[in-house]
């Protein structure tokens, strides 16, 4: 394969400076043995071949063995993106629930995310290069009973503890502020402080198609909490091991499948904001 081709198995892109912050971390996880989804990642030279149209760049995103015969998760992973003093939040893009026919878009639509007049301002304002390179990670798509997000050090407070917050359906719902999640503290042995059960009146969904919609959640699941005290344990479990990974304060999101198993969907150093 031309070397400009970059698209390897996720466990595989260790080179941030090719695949990108997000891609890095979790090939990172991987290697480890951490419940990160399968599937591939772009290389930042592959993605603007890609996005330009180049006829062997797209015809081996399509062809591919390594991107997952499945729902995909189509994320940014832009050289720089999630370290400790540049999270890009808000500004690059994701798309979830992609079919291959549409992963083409999708990374088009992550490429130009980098390049936006906002992201483009925030690299300014960071001090970082005006080129943005950015990488893709495809991913199998998680079906998840409950999703969302844990602070290994609470975010507003500063306090030593694990905060988790909590959602019916994909993620989204929580890190976009589309309901209010049901929110756990434990301290850092892993026991709890408190629980709050949140208002969770609608969740994101599949769409038939690509892409995700908001349907409503049952009247009898509305209050009721999405995770159980053993749920509670195994994210306390594997905050830690990301802990030993990559260090004291992180940003988790998680999901949990039917099956009652926990994945590590990104993991990164605290910020003020989500992407």
């Amino acid at each position: 394969m031309d070397a400009d081709l970059t698209l390897v198995p996720l466990h595989e892109a260790h080179h941030e400076p090719a695949f990108g912050g997000k891609a890095a971390s979790l090939a990172a996880a991987l290697r480890e043995g951490l419940p990160v989804p399968p599937g591939a990642a772009l290389g930042s030279a592959f993605v603007d071949r890609a996005a330009a149209g180049d006829a062997a760049a797209v015809e081996a995103l399509l062809e591919s063995e390594h991107v997952p015969d499945a729902r995909l998760a189509v994320r940014s992973s832009a050289v720089g993106e999630d370290s400790a003093g540049a999270s890009f939040a808000g500004q690059h893009a994701t798309k979830l629930n992609v079919r291959r026919p549409k992963l083409l878009d999708a990374v088009r639509m992550v490429w130009h995310s980098a390049r936006t007049d906002s992201a483009l301002a925030y690299r300014a304002k960071k001090g970082l290069d005006p080129s943005p390179r950015m990488g893709v990670v495809v991913q199998a798509l998680i079906e998840p009973v409950a999703a969302g997000v844990l602070f290994t050090r609470n975010p507003v407070t500063g306090v030593e503890e694990r905060l988790i917050e909590a959602a019916w359906g994909l993620g989204e719902a929580v890190v976009n502020g589309a309901v209010v999640p049901d929110r756990i503290r434990l301290d850092p042995g892993g026991r709890v402080v408190d629980v709050t059960v949140g208002e969770k009146d609608i969740k994101v969904w599949y769409d038939d198609e690509d892409g995700t919609v908001e349907v409503p959640v049952d009247a009898s699941l509305q209050a009721q909490m999405c995770l159980e005290p053993v749920h509670f344990e195994a994210l306390h479990d594997l905050a830690a091991r990301c802990q030993r990974l990559w260090g004291r304060d992180l940003d988790l999101e998680w999901a949990l499948d039917a099956g009652g198993r926990f994945f590590l969907l990104q993991c990164r150093p605290i910020t003020t904001g989500r992407a």
